[in-house]
């Protein structure tokens, strides 16, 4: 093996022996922050924060903070990269086909605006597809409005007495 591919596997050892704890302080330290703005931004105290910064400095076989900072920062830009997953970058785009002529932008005037054919081929079997419609005329939005009045009133009839025929059978 190489000198270089050694090195490079050395390095990479000391980046994943830095706990997230670690490098969140790091970070902080790279930002050229004091122990105390650190402790206080990770809501840590300063000890906690001295001891982490310590314990990487040994880790990366630093001798003192700022080559532990210098270090740190050159490990980072090597292996903290986001890595790119293909499976959740979006398709690309692609052209759809039409049903309009080619420079005939008259045609688009006489397009069929109805609600049955924008809701697609489930709503073609049910039966309420028709009752949505906006085109009613007014005596038969009265007659369904009243229907709907009827059929609420028949529910409420029908709840009161069964609640009273509880009340008797729980008295009795």
């Amino acid at each position: 093996m190489s000198d270089s591919g050694s090195q490079h596997s050395d390095e990479f050892l000391r980046w994943t022996r830095l706990t997230e704890k670690q490098r969140a302080c790091l970070d902080l330290l790279l930002e050229r922050k004091t122990s105390k703005q650190i402790a206080r931004d990770l809501d840590i105290s300063k000890q906690a924060v001295d001891l982490r910064l310590t314990t990487a400095r040994d880790t990366l076989g630093a001798a003192n903070r700022d080559e532990t900072a210098i270090i740190y920062a050159r490990l980072r830009q090597t292996y903290d990269r986001i890595p790119c997953d293909p499976v959740i970058l979006p398709p690309a785009p692609e052209l759809v086909p039409s049903d309009f002529p080619d420079g005939d932008p008259a045609s688009l005037l006489h397009l069929n605006d109805n609600l049955a054919s924008r809701a697609g081929p489930r709503s073609e079997g049910s039966p309420f597809r028709d009752l949505l419609r906006p085109n009613y005329r007014p005596q038969a939005r009265v007659v369904i409005v009243v229907s709907l009045l009827i059929a609420i009133l028949l529910m409420v009839i029908a709840g009161l007495s069964i609640g009273h025929s509880l009340t008797r059978l729980a008295a009795a």
